[in-house]
């Protein structure tokens, strides 16, 4: 593995009022480590939450969330740059919608900009352009933004941080005895059109917008691993140490599964 893709949610990027900073602090932390064996690319939400730290606006309004977003975009950004500024890592924004990905001399303008921002040690960090767009330029979620930015900046997998710790074979917030699904290889068409169930009122996607993104990486032969945001030890694991203790991987490499499973 040579290229890995984070995405992280405004769950863990954000309390109501507030930039969650030690949160962020143990992300960048992960990163700059991580960055030693890897290439990396981050694609952050935050923008709309961390706009409501400064200003209340209702985000059911399409323009206020926008508003909320032109707010909340330097906020995150500034927030970022402080944390990897300790590590000395030069950090870059790009903003992109689901047409840069429809039109060949987009994406490739898009690919030659993250090839030349890891080649020069940069650090580029991931949002959805939703200020300027219509619903129909957008993804709508960044799990699905991340997925194809996994595919099409060419990394072997995508590391999605969450408030949720993994793939249960049941909702653990109804059944206590649900357990983690630590290898998953295939996703039924049932387990995509469930409803959709954010757990913030920030977040866009909940549970299913996770499995289309891994449904979609792994019809792209890519893997992606679903963890905890909240307490980054599993991925630290998983990346850095080559231990599967806790989180979910979805992949469809059937060799590589089995010998995690031992």
């Amino acid at each position: 593995m040579k290229r890995v893709v984070f995405k992280v949610g405004s769950s863990v990027l954000t309390n109501t009022d507030q930039i969650a900073k030690e949160r962020l602090l143990n992300l960048v932390s992960l990163i700059a480590e991580v960055k030693k064996k890897y290439d990396v690319i981050l694609v952050t939400s935050g923008a709309v939450s961390a706009g409501y730290t400064a200003v209340q606006l209702n985000r059911s309004i399409p323009t206020s969330k926008k508003v909320l977003a032109s707010v909340g975009q330097p906020i995150l950004m500034s927030s970022y740059k402080n944390k990897f500024d300790i590590f000395d890592i030069t950090i870059s924004q790009i903003l992109l919608t689901e047409e840069d990905f429809d039109s060949r001399t987009h994406t490739k303008i898009f690919q030659n900009i993250i090839e030349r921002t890891l080649k020069n040690d940069i650090l580029p960090i991931i949002n959805e352009n939703d200020i300027s767009t219509t619903p129909d330029q957008l993804f709508g979620d960044n799990d699905q933004l991340s997925a194809h930015v996994a595919y099409y900046a060419g990394a072997d997998m995508l590391v999605i941080f969450s408030d949720i710790d993994g793939y249960y074979d049941a909702n653990p917030s109804e059944n206590p005895n649900a357990k983690i699904r630590k290898i998953v290889t295939e996703l039924k068409e049932e387990e995509l059109a469930q409803e959709h169930t954010p757990n913030s009122k920030f977040a866009t996607g909940g549970i299913v917008t996770k499995l289309i993104a891994a449904d979609y990486i792994m019809k792209k032969d890519r893997e992606m691993f679903l963890c905890s945001g909240y307490d980054l030890t599993t991925a630290r694991e998983f990346l850095i140490d080559n231990i599967h203790n806790k989180g979910t991987l979805f992949t469809t490499k059937r060799e590589k599964a089995s010998l995690l499973i031992k």
